[in-house]
């Protein structure tokens, strides 16, 4: 347990995102308490001019001292102004500054308790590349981007060189997209055959909803026909059926959900259609044959691990060989842009059971891999349960992230895009490889935030992009399957308030 303690909270966020990062899983509290094993103590000053930071350890104090750390030449005046204890000079009026400059001291510190350096170094937000991607757009060279990385968020240089190639690629595959008059959907399916160990997502057993999606979709045509007339005249450009588990659903209710799409929007600016197909135990040739006959042009089939020891203690009913059954069966209905993830840091899974994972997938020859980086969610049994599964181990190292980079680009697979979540195991991130030609515009338009994303379905959240203002809006619908039902009226009314904006 780890106390956050302030004077002032006006950084408390930043504070515990940057703490959550060290301490990933770890509890934090915002007081004295019997059990906390370190303490991070802010205070402002009386004239809110400076800011002094310390780091508490209760029992027995560890210190690793900075000659034995790699100490960047960024770091060694904030060492030096840690040393001679000096406050940080504070402008709480210029917030982007302020922050970062006690998000900067308190690295140091953690780095001196821990010896612990975060690749991505202060960063704590889900989207990296945007930094780079942003300065590119405004002119900016490399060097410089560089260079403002590694002073201002102390990012490691691999990390940095990642997010610029990343930058490029996004750059190039958003070139045709129309960020004023184009929009994007996306289409919530929150039902999926069981629920993962890890997962958080909003989603419920279809076991539960056969017989009774007829009342799901009366609500969510409702909801396309609304945003069908609403963005009359403008570009639909991308289509996305995520959830949950989409293929969930019996050919059927996809044929039909589809068909809505069909004839309610036009489709004829529409660059990219994809439908996770995902849970490998969700998939039959009928559904396969329906998204084929559809003109489907990216399906994802996710096997997450190919050890099946860990398949079943984290929950999935699939089988490896299921997997490989599956994509051979997409492979011969015609499917040429198959997507797969798979998720590094597993419980029990090491560096050997990663390597085999990919010579797996390798002889597969997905289109596109999306390796996570396991992240464990607040609401996730995995977490929820922690006494349950307080002996599962979970590694996660640099290493292991090489590993599957390296098997992508044996693979023919460019990094395209990249974002990060909280409590990540190692500290690290997820990242999109794909073929030439292969890459999902819709994964890139939602972390960069360069469209509006219409979304329908329970669970989802619809955001409005105000390019001339750099603005992003949002307008959510509520997770629970029945309340989203009984309440689409109000779902469409927040839909309309936004959208007319």
């Amino acid at each position: 347990m780890i106390g956050i303690l302030l004077n002032d909270d006006a950084y408390e966020q930043d504070i515990r995102e940057l703490m959550m990062a060290f301490f990933p899983g770890e509890t934090f509290v915002h007081e004295y308490q019997d059990g906390l094993n370190l303490a991070v103590k802010g205070t402002l000053s009386d004239d809110r001019k400076t800011f002094a930071l310390h780091v508490i350890s209760f029992g027995e104090p560890q210190f690793f001292a900075f000659s034995e750390l790699k100490l960047e030449p960024e770091m060694r005046e904030e060492r030096r102004a840690i040393e001679g204890e000096q406050p940080i000079e504070v402008d709480y009026d210029n917030r982007f500054e302020t922050k970062n400059k006690i998000k900067r001291r308190l690295y140091l510190l953690l780095m001196e308790r821990t010896g612990k350096q975060l690749p991505w170094g202060t960063l704590t937000g889900i989207r990296p590349t945007k930094i780079a991607l942003t300065k590119l757009e405004q002119g900016e060279a490399e060097n410089e981007i560089r260079r403002e990385m590694k002073e201002t968020y102390y990012t490691g240089n691999e990390k940095i060189n990642l997010s610029i190639e990343i930058a490029q690629k996004e750059r190039e595959l958003l070139s045709g997209i129309d960020y004023r008059d184009g929009y994007s959907l996306y289409v919530g399916i929150p039902f999926c055959p069981t629920t993962c160990l890890y997962c958080s997502f909003t989603s419920y057993p279809i076991g539960r909803w056969q017989g009774k999606m007829d009342q799901y979709f009366e609500a969510l045509f409702k909801e396309l026909d609304y945003v069908a007339e609403k963005k009359r005249g403008c570009r639909l450009e991308t289509i996305y059926f995520g959830g949950g588990t989409p293929t969930s659903l019996s050919p059927e209710d996809l044929d039909r959900l589809i068909t809505k799409i069909e004839n309610t929007f036009d489709l004829s600016h529409v660059q990219e259609f994809t439908v996770e197909a995902g849970r490998p135990d969700s998939i039959t040739r009928e559904k396969l044959q329906v998204l084929r006959d559809h003109g489907i042009t990216r399906i994802s089939i996710n096997p997450q691990t190919m050890k099946q020891e860990t398949l079943d203690l984290i929950g999935r009913r699939h089988t490896v060989e299921d997997v490989k059954e599956r994509f051979a069966m997409a492979r011969e209905l015609g499917f040429d842009n198959i997507n797969m993830d798979l998720i590094v840091g597993l419980p029990e899974e090491n560096i050997e059971d990663v390597q085999a994972t990919m010579e797996a997938v390798k002889a597969l020859e997905p289109d596109s891999i999306t390796v996570h980086s396991l992240a464990i969610k607040r609401a996730a049994r995995l977490n929820t349960m922690k006494e349950v599964y307080k002996d599962l181990k979970i590694t996660n190292t640099q290493e292991m992230i090489d590993l599957t980079a390296k098997y992508a680009r044996e693979l023919g697979l460019e990094p395209y895009y990249l974002y990060r979540q909280k409590n990540m195991a190692g500290n690290f991130e997820n990242v999109g490889y794909a073929s030439p030609g292969k890459a999902c515009i819709y994964n890139i338009l939602i972390m960069e935030e360069k469209q509006t994303i219409i979304a329908c379905g329970a669970g989802t959240t619809t955001k409005r992009l105000f390019p001339e203002e750099n603005r992003i809006e949002r307008a959510e619908n509520v997770k629970n399957v029945e309340q989203y039902i009984e309440r689409i009226d109000e779902m469409i009314a927040r839909k309309e308030k936004l959208l007319s904006m």
